[in-house]
């Protein structure tokens, strides 16, 4: 019997490269993996969720404005710890550990207008130093709660070169349901019937990388078109909650979730 995967030793890409435009009265100023939810962003959010299960090492696909991202990072003890500045010695010394993140960050410059399979592939040398066959991936603006342990049971249970998570978002419209002119059913943005899509919380074997042209390539067009017709797409359907962030609404629905102090994402508490 093999031994369970170091969940440690997997690295998990996350995109954060792109312009994020539906979101413009955020993203004028920040990447979108930077606009807060609480007093956190929503980066932050996305790679707790994977910490909770042990992964440790996180490659962040940088493109615009990568240097916000670059900088939360480099200042992260400085400012979630308590600390003593010598300012005559230019010393700094960290007084508690304010924080319980013992995170690898890969911050990777992978371009200002590179797709998202470009991105990718642009990690594919970072990824062979590890020790790890497969890695996982998620885009940079939506948070869930599917168990990421029992998705990579899954993955590795089928033997297929990647799985997607799918999930069912909740509908922008309210359901009703009318009879003789008169609505006999009511129910404001329920979660729809139909229709699984793209979730991210992708887990993908190294030889994915390989499908990818280059900085050019959608990820979700020609490599995923080619895995599903080789039969190399397995699907792990998500029927938990799931919320991406691309309008300000969603945002607003996002922090609202976290000041409630039952934001189904956040699993860490």
């Amino acid at each position: 019997m093999s031994s369970a995967p170091d969940f440690s030793k997997i690295p998990v890409a996350i995109l954060c490269g792109g312009k994020g435009t539906r979101l413009k009265e955020e993203t004028e100023f920040r990447p979108k993996p930077m606009v807060m939810v609480g007093d956190r962003p929503m980066i932050w959010h996305i790679m707790k969720t994977y910490a909770h299960y042990g992964f440790q090492n996180f490659m962040l696909c940088l493109g615009y404005k990568g240097q916000m991202i670059r900088e939360y990072f480099f200042n992260y003890d400085w400012n979630h710890n308590d600390v003593l500045l010598e300012l005559g010695e230019k010393k700094v010394t960290k007084l508690n550990n304010g924080h319980e993140e013992n995170w690898k960050v890969w911050m990777v410059d992978t371009g200002q207008e590179t797709m998202t399979g470009g991105r990718l592939k642009r990690l594919a040398s970072y990824i062979d130093k590890m020790d790890s066959d497969i890695l996982l991936g998620t885009y940079g603006d939506g948070v869930c709660n599917v168990d990421i342990a029992k998705l990579l049971d899954y993955h590795y249970s089928h033997g297929k070169l990647a799985t997607m998570t799918t999930v069912r978002p909740a509908s922008r419209f309210g359901e009703l349901v009318i009879e003789d002119n008169l609505v006999t059913y009511f129910q404001e943005k329920p979660q729809t019937s139909t229709g699984w899509i793209n979730g991210g919380y992708f887990v993908l074997h190294r030889k994915v990388l390989d499908l990818i042209q280059g900085d050019d390539t959608v990820f979700e067009a020609e490599p995923l078109k080619t895995l599903a017709a080789l039969g190399e797409l397995a699907v792990y359907k998500h029927d938990g909650f799931w919320q991406c962030m691309d309008t300000y609404r969603e945002l607003e629905l996002l922090n609202k979730l976290h000041h409630s102090g039952k934001a189904p994402w956040q699993v860490w508490k």
